[in-house]
């Protein structure tokens, strides 16, 4: 499946960026002011980090609702440790409560699915190709 993203320059703002989405509002992308933007809006990685959370808890849900468990919601917190993204490592740790689920072994098996999710596997089992084309304006 292919979807387009649009990535737009703001006029008359340092960094920031309007995002277009097919079907959805605008979403916003500055970066922080210690890095000469705006602090408008969250940066490029937010996006990533958050990505990463969202698409373990969507994940658990869906199979929660699949197995019938009384999984009421996902809280998920992920902390970023970017110290030595420069050397190639950035870190993200992920903490998940599934709401409702007390049996332990299904809070296992919960964790064990997010892990499978298709972001988490992009970021860590994946190739990505990169291909960047400049085009006349």
């Amino acid at each position: 499946m292919k979807k387009t993203i649009e990535v737009i320059s703001e006029r008359n703002r340092v960094h920031r960026q309007r995002v277009q989405i097919e079907g959805f509002e605008d979403l916003f992308v500055d970066v922080p002011k210690a890095f000469g933007g705006e602090d408008s809006g969250p940066d490029p990685h937010d996006y990533f980090d958050l990505s990463l959370g969202a698409c373990k808890a969507i994940t658990a849900q869906m199979y929660a609702n699949r197995k019938q468990w009384p999984l009421e919601g996902v809280s998920v917190t992920v902390n970023r440790d970017d110290s030595g993204e420069r050397k190639g490592i950035y870190r993200l740790e992920v903490a998940m409560t599934f709401h409702g689920v007390d049996d332990p072994d299904q809070q296992a098996r919960l964790e064990e699915i997010s892990n499978k999710c298709p972001i988490h596997r992009l970021m860590t089992a994946s190739t990505v190709e990169v291909t960047t084309l400049s085009v006349p304006a």
